[in-house]
């Protein structure tokens, strides 16, 4: 068989193998809930897997700036969603996952009876606006569904979605004054400029199309839309909230505020008006696409068919089933697998399906593309999720990871400035973050078997892209071999992962037999030793001189050279060669020392109490979690000759930091890396270094699980005399033979067998 229909091959094993068993409901331990209070930033309302419409309701719609200024309120507001709030605004059908930045929130709707209003009103007063007071005793949220009582109006209100349709369903009271709102003014980090320019077309009296293009953290971002409503709708209306603009044409011939078929402008909200009997549901199927209004038609007729919401409903949570099948675990306690599969569900939602049910996209060039072979994705917060949520894709969705690995060559492919993407989304490149971590990406897969393509061209891609002189230091990092303090607020973190990015491409380069860019890549990554200043045993931001910077503060993150983390975090940033790194701060004894101390010193609040996304509970020690940099760091007293200490630390994470309450997370979700670390870990082993086939061993927290691999094998996971109190490894078993080694390799994962843990409450030494 040759390797191109074995790949061919795998879905349909994957199926067989699903076909052959019958599915559990894992889907009911999964809660949307978690995360949206304080700062995990997660939504609760409805989407499908790595699906394109994510429809979650927004409790406020506060401005980003306010007099001119950054309003600090609106960071909380990253997913549109606050448990802690007591209102709801309306329902939207875009939504990031646990990011510490947004955008989105595009195509509120809001039900409504009564005196039709067409402003948002406000928290504290909401019966001024369209808004409606809401109770967490009336609200439901589950994999695939959400509904809420909006108690101002007695409306049901209840959603589910398909990949690319939100499909909402309002239960309303007898009125002949009742309303649907179309608020296309409202958005996720808004303000006033950021909306370009708004369209809609009401095509006949249940059926209306547009686009809405933003200006925010994507620049170019358009999106179009398709609307649909289970019966006529009598009337219809507009506000243009617009500045009066210097030229208007001869519309104004026109009354465009009243059933008017064609509004255009940058500040609309609309309002569809009818009669409602006594708990008459009223259904609304809304469509997007990155392409056009015909496809975003297509993709409701195509998704949609017809007016049954229990279909949809029933169809998205299987969707969610077959996923979460994938990992069949059993657990100390329900909270426990309350939190692994809904750490799992978080895992699935980002990267997003970006392309429409013809396969079209819209590229970085601002055209039209089709995409062959592959499915199109977006969203990839990179900075975050290289670390563990594209390595966990690389065992439990390979498929996928292949082709969004695909989608980010097609983004170099697009780019004028022939890089790979930073942080991508919706045809954009927003910049957010440092490093270029798509090589790591590519590196995993690679050297894992996963990526189809060709390797050839990946590599040239990550060369290209490493070498961009004119981005963010690199011209100096490759001149001198760090970047100098003067002249980046970030010089050391940028060096750091600059360096781990380097040896990734080194990877690919060994892989391939490219033997002088192995060596010009290897070398390249050991200049993390160029910011590490050895007198203090500590990375240290670097003068363009060569000295180092005199006022240092190892425990401060503003000012000292990094990004989200201080000096202590970034310190064990080589997770490419931890070994040299410990003989630079002076051996195994006083590695462990520091690794000691890290998780054991006090870190006052003056250290983080302008770091918008970390709080007190995101902390252990001076570790901190709720931030990605020192997410290995745990695992690193493995080469420091303690592994019980990595042992004992996991599990306290494990227990401290994931919790099956709305605040359960200590810091945001960063579309789903802070969960993949919990199902690396919790299952006993983790990727330190990407790019890298090997996992380290941690402790297990589950009892067992079974992993239902796309090859159609098994591998399983026993943790034998499992409790809270046996966090230490007395001994490992690997298909029945000793396993001696603190490394996991990837091929002993997907070959299929048994990795058996032996539990015990005494400390091997």
């Amino acid at each position: 068989m040759s390797p191109r229909k074995y790949i061919l091959l795998l879905p349909v094993l994957f199926a067989s193998l699903f076909s052959s068993q019958k599915l559990e409901n894992l889907s009911k331990f999964v809660n949307p809930i978690i995360g949206t209070e304080k700062m995990g930033h997660t939504f609760p309302g409805a989407t499908v897997p790595f699906g394109a419409v994510q429809l979650s309701p927004e409790t406020d719609s506060l401005s980003y700036e306010v007099n001119g200024k950054y309003n600090p309120d609106v960071y909380k507001y990253c997913a549109g969603y606050r448990y802690e709030d007591k209102t709801i605004v309306g329902f939207s059908h875009t939504h990031f996952s646990g990011t510490g930045h947004s955008d989105l929130g595009d195509f509120l709707i809001m039900p409504t009876v009564g005196k039709l209003k067409l402003n948002p009103g406000t928290a504290q007063k909401p019966e001024s606006g369209f808004r409606s007071r809401f109770s967490h005793q009336n609200e439901k949220a589950e994999a695939g569904y959400y509904k809420v009582k909006l108690d101002d109006y007695n409306i049901l209100a209840e959603m589910t979605a398909t990949k690319r349709v939100g499909v909402h369903q309002y239960t309303f009271p007898k009125s002949d004054d009742a309303h649907i709102i179309l608020d296309l003014m409202a958005g996720i980090y808004n303000y006033d400029d950021k909306n370009v320019w708004t369209y809609v077309r009401i095509e006949d009296d249940h059926r209306i199309t547009g686009y809405r293009q933003t200006n925010g953290w994507a620049r170019t971002r358009t999106v179009y839309f398709a609307m649909e409503f289970s019966k006529p709708f009598k009337s219809y209306g507009q506000k243009n909230f617009d500045t009066k603009q210097a030229y208007r044409g001869f519309w104004r011939k026109w009354n465009q505020d009243e059933n008017f078929p064609e509004i255009a402008g940058k500040k609309i909200r609309m309002h569809f008006d009818f009669d409602t009997q006594e708990n008459e549901k009223v259904q609304i199927k809304f469509a997007i696409s990155p392409v056009s209004q015909a496809n975003a038609l297509d993709n409701l007729t195509k998704e949609t068919p017809d007016w049954n919401f229990e279909k949809v409903k029933s169809q998205a949570q299987n969707d969610w089933n077959k996923e979460l099948n994938k990992i069949v675990v059993n657990t100390l306690s329900e909270n426990d697998k309350v939190n692994f599969y809904t750490t799992m569900y978080h895992t699935f939602i980002n990267p997003t399906t970006y392309m429409d049910a013809n396969g079209e996209y819209k590229g970085l060039d601002q055209n039209v593309h089709q995409a062959k072979g592959f499915t199109n994705y977006t969203t990839f917060s990179l900075w975050d999720t290289y670390r563990a949520l594209h390595p966990f894709f690389n065992i439990i969705q390979p498929k996928r990871n292949n082709d969004m690995i695909k989608s980010m060559m097609a983004h170099y492919d697009q780019f004028s400035l022939k890089m790979l993407p930073v942080w991508s989304h919706y045809a954009n490149e927003n910049w957010c973050m440092s490093g270029y971590h798509s090589v790591s990406l590519i590196a995993d897969a690679i050297i894992k078997g996963t990526y189809t393509g060709n390797p050839e061209e990946a590599l040239k891609a990550c060369i290209a892209t490493s070498n961009k002189r004119n981005y963010e230091g690199i011209g100096e990092y490759i001149d001198k071999g760090y970047i100098s303090a003067e002249k980046n607020g970030t010089s050391v973190s940028n060096t750091v992962e600059y360096a781990y990015d380097d040896w990734a491409i080194a990877q690919i380069a060994k892989k391939l037999g490219k033997t002088d860019i192995y060596n010009e890549y290897l070398k390249r990554s050991e200049n993390w030793k160029n910011v590490f200043d050895k007198s203090i045993g500590f990375m240290r931001p670097r003068l363009s001189d060569g000295s180092f910077k005199k006022e240092f503060d190892l425990m401060s993150t503003h000012g000292q050279g990094f990004i989200e983390g201080n000096s202590w975090n970034y310190s064990f940033f080589v997770p490419h060669n931890p070994e040299e790194l410990m003989k630079s701060m002076g051996g195994q004894k006083k590695f462990g020392e520091n690794l000691d101390e890290l998780f054991s010193m006090h870190l006052p609040d003056e250290f983080f109490a302008d770091t918008e996304d970390i709080t007190r509970e995101g902390i252990i020690g001076g570790y901190v979690h709720g931030n990605e940099p020192a997410h290995h760091v745990a695992y690193l007293y493995n080469v420091a000759g303690q592994p019980w200490k990595t042992q004992a630390q996991i599990r306290k994470i494990l227990t401290m930091q994931y919790k099956a309450k709305p605040d359960g997370l200590g810091g945001n979700d960063d579309c789903g890396q802070m969960s993949a670390w919990y199902i690396f870990s919790s299952l006993g082993f983790y990727p330190v270094s990407p790019g890298s086939d090997e996992y380290w061993i941690g402790s297990p927290s589950i009892v067992n699980a079974k992993l239902n691999l796309e090859n159609g094998k098994t591998f399983e996971i026993e943790a034998k005399n499992q409790s809270e109190k046996n966090v230490y490894i007395e001994r490992i078993e690997l298909n029945g033979k000793p396993f001696e080694a603190y490394k996991l390799k990837h091929e002993d994962i997907m070959k299929g067998g048994k990795l058996v843990f032996f539990m015990n409450y005494k400390l091997k030494k």
